[in-house]
């Protein structure tokens, strides 16, 4: 990052007359012998108040002055400014003492890990007081600093990055607090993040300060950032407010029952401490509330008013307000979003509302939650669907929950394949346009939103529908049979349907060849290698044993190459992993005799979710094509994994087909996702084809990936 760091002149012309030489010129040399800086940085601000006046950079500058002077005319700090660096609101670096000295962090404090605050640690200023909040420009130009501090100078500084207040009685550096900390987004070794806020802070700090000894409560980071240890924190807070002891990081029945038992909402709760968990989760839901959390007022009110309409409630009903309260505040209380989120559909958002309207609130489905209203089609948002299709094709109440089992599927195929009007027929267009995009052989086809909430039989819906069905490779008959519902609602759809494909790990001989392509199969998939020797306990025998490449095609059959190496969890996955995997796979397909441009499938076999997509899958596939590439391209590769994983790989690596883990219908990464444009092979259906031997049963779409129907030497 680059840096320029304003010199003493550029504030030092701003000193009185008699003053003006010594403030503008470089700083001197440190009196301290043991002066490093090599342990880090302190953080400081300029104390109370505000700094609003500093609209100019001469008004910065002339502000730097006043430090100055305060200092040296108060005789503890050896005649100077205090501070090595200041920052202002606008992202300018001014030098104080600069690398030479540090004297402004509580020297006469204890030590840290045996050095001393002012020999071991810079001390940077951040120019807010506090009633202020730092600017994105200065925290980058302070991140911009450390960096330059930990590798451009002599006294190198060390990772450490403290508030003055640390071990130390002061409220410096005020609402810098929340990024005094390695890790935080001004530390150079971490990527930036947004600024933080800083009424999520104030929440953070009440919530640990208050139930810090509450009965099983789980201190909560204090960064300004929500998530998932901050709204589970706040849930500890209410259960002891409520009177639950040991508190959970759970909103269970027993919460849920506390509050819908207390019969308050919060305009009219004395509790304050309730008050404030409640002002506290709107701040970290994004709605504006009560800035020090005390009592509830005007935006208070506001706020969760509308909330509930973000929700799709309506808080006029009395009687619905005060009966969806609980469900509200355990809404509040985990990450869900209820308004459009970036990259969010409003036609989704109406949908989910009205699942939250009718299905919550109108019939109130005991086991179902009010589901997120961002414009996202989720894993929640899924459930919540099936549990309302699952009501509207009679499945009694107390035995609706959101399960693809054999009840639903009974209903689906007599009550769900009927002509379909009113509610049934809306989530069933729902279910279409959630499973949008769909594919053509000209391209993307989109379901109409018009179509979602009429009972006519519109042509383009027809249209859409019928392009589903064929590029799900289902058969074309434009109705809501019990296969399109299945299709529709999970990723393994009618586990029932014939396929062409499967997969295992078993030696396919003369004998089992013969036995598949009686069954219907045309294609097996099987792995080039195995990552365990044969003397491991948990060794499989699951590698291509030579020759069987030829017994395979011997037998009328292709085969599709896959290779896993214990792709089962995140630390398996890595560019370096994939890079040496790549390599290895193009080797043992060579000792194969497997032709080029043949598609080798590499295995992400768990439930990875976007983040580790993003930071471990991506990276790994990355490393794989750059270990094929070296080797000379002659192979390309695939993805084996969810519907996520594969789209995602996709797009970011460059995978040439998707082989989807479809019968893991349970996994995130298959719940609110469509089939990935290029999937080759669905695995729907997992069994044992004969005593010994199991059998993955593999929908293999038409005019994708051939595999391999001939080997030779090389």
């Amino acid at each position: 990052m680059a840096i320029t760091i304003n010199s003493r002149a550029t504030w030092g012309q701003y000193a009185p007359a008699d003053l003006r030489q010594h403030a503008s010129a470089p700083p001197a040399p440190s009196q301290n012998p043991k002066w490093s800086g090599h342990m880090g940085v302190f953080l400081h601000y300029l104390g109370a108040g505000t700094t609003a006046d500093l609209g100019t950079e001469e008004a910065c500058r002339r502000a730097v002055a006043e430090v100055y002077v305060d200092h040296k005319n108060g005789g503890e700090f050896e005649g100077d400014i205090a501070y090595n660096y200041l920052v202002c609101p606008h992202g300018q670096v001014y030098e104080g003492r600069g690398e030479q000295r540090g004297e402004g962090n509580g020297g006469t404090s204890p030590p840290i890990e045996g050095v001393g605050r002012n020999e071991g640690f810079y001390s940077i200023v951040g120019m807010i007081r506090s009633q202020d909040v730092a600017s994105e420009a200065m925290l980058r130009a302070i991140r911009s600093l450390i960096e330059h501090l930990r590798t451009n100078v002599t006294r190198k500084a060390g990772n450490k990055i403290l508030p003055h207040s640390f071990g130390y009685d002061t409220d410096c550096p005020g609402n810098l607090h929340m990024y005094a900390r390695p890790g935080s987004t001004i530390d150079p070794s971490v990527p930036w993040r947004a600024p933080a806020d800083i009424y999520v802070y104030r929440t953070q700090k009440w919530v640990n300060e208050t139930y810090d000894t509450a009965p099983g409560y789980v201190i909560c980071s204090e960064t300004g950032y929500t998530g998932w240890n901050t709204v589970l924190a706040l849930t500890q807070g209410l259960q002891h407010e409520l009177g639950i002891s040991p508190t959970v990081q759970t909103f269970g029945p027993g919460t849920f029952n506390a509050v819908k038992n207390r019969r308050l909402m919060p305009d009219s709760e004395p509790n304050q401490n309730l008050l404030r968990l409640y002002n506290g989760a709107l701040w970290c839901k994004g709605y504006w509330a009560s800035p020090f959390l005390v009592g509830w007022g005007a935006d208070s009110q506001s706020s969760l008013q509308e909330l509930y309409g973000h929700i799709g409630l309506d808080y006029g009903n009395v009687a619905q307000r005060l009966n969806m309260w609980p469900h509200v505040l355990k809404s509040l209380l985990r990450m869900d979003q209820f308004q459009l989120v970036p990259g969010g559909d409003p036609n989704i958002r109406a949908i989910q509302q009205r699942l939250n309207s009718r299905y919550v609130a109108g019939i109130g489905i005991p086991a179902m939650s009010l589901v997120p209203c961002d414009g996202i089609y989720s894993r929640d948002v899924q459930q919540g669907l099936m549990m309302a299709i699952q009501y509207e094709i009679g499945i009694a109440m107390g035995s609706i929950n959101g399960y693809f089992g054999p009840g639903t599927q009974a209903a689906l195929k007599s009550r769900g394949a009927a002509n379909l009007t009113g509610d049934l027929r809306y989530l069933f267009r729902a279910a279409c346009y959630f499973n949008s995009p769909t594919y053509t052989a000209n391209g993307q086809a989109n379901y109409l939103a018009a179509d979602i909430g009429t009972d006519a039989q519109t042509g383009t819906h027809l249209g859409w529908l019928q392009s589903f069905q064929r590029f799900s490779q289902i058969p074309v008959t434009g109705r809501n049979d019990y296969t399109t519902w299945a299709q529709l609602l999970v990723s393994s759809g009618d586990t029932s349907r014939d396929a062409t494909g499967c997969d295992c790990i078993t030696e396919i001989t003369p004998q089992r060849g013969q036995l598949l392509k009686a069954n219907g199969y045309r294609i097996v998939g099987r792995y080039l290698d195995e990552h365990l020797a044969p003397d491991d306990p948990f060794y499989l025998g699951k590698a291509l044993k030579p020759g069987e490449p030829q017994t395979i095609l011997n037998a009328g059959l292709r085969f599709y190459p896959i290779f896993q190496y214990n792709g089962t969890v995140l630390d398996n996955f890595s560019r370096a992993k994939g890079y040496d995997q790549g390599k290895k796979a193009h080797q043992k397909a060579v000792e194969h005799g497997i032709g080029a441009g043949t598609c080798i499938y590499f295995g992400v076999d768990y439930d990875a979710t976007d983040e580790e997509i993003t930071s471990h899958v991506v990276p790994y596939f990355n490393g794989v094509k750059a270990g094929l590439a070296e080797l000379g391209g002659r192979y390309t590769f695939g993805v084996y994994g969810s519907r996520n994983v594969c789209i995602r790989v996709s797009k970011d690596a460059g995978a040439r087909w998707s082989f989807v883990s479809g019968m893991s219908w349970g996994f995130s990464g298959n719940l609110g996702f469509p089939l990935p444009e290029n999937w080759s092979f669905n695995q729907i259906h997992e069994y044992a084809f004969q005593p010994g031997w199991g059998l993955d049963h593999n929908i293999w779409r038409d005019g994708s990936d051939p595999g391999v129907s001939a080997v030779g030497q090389g």
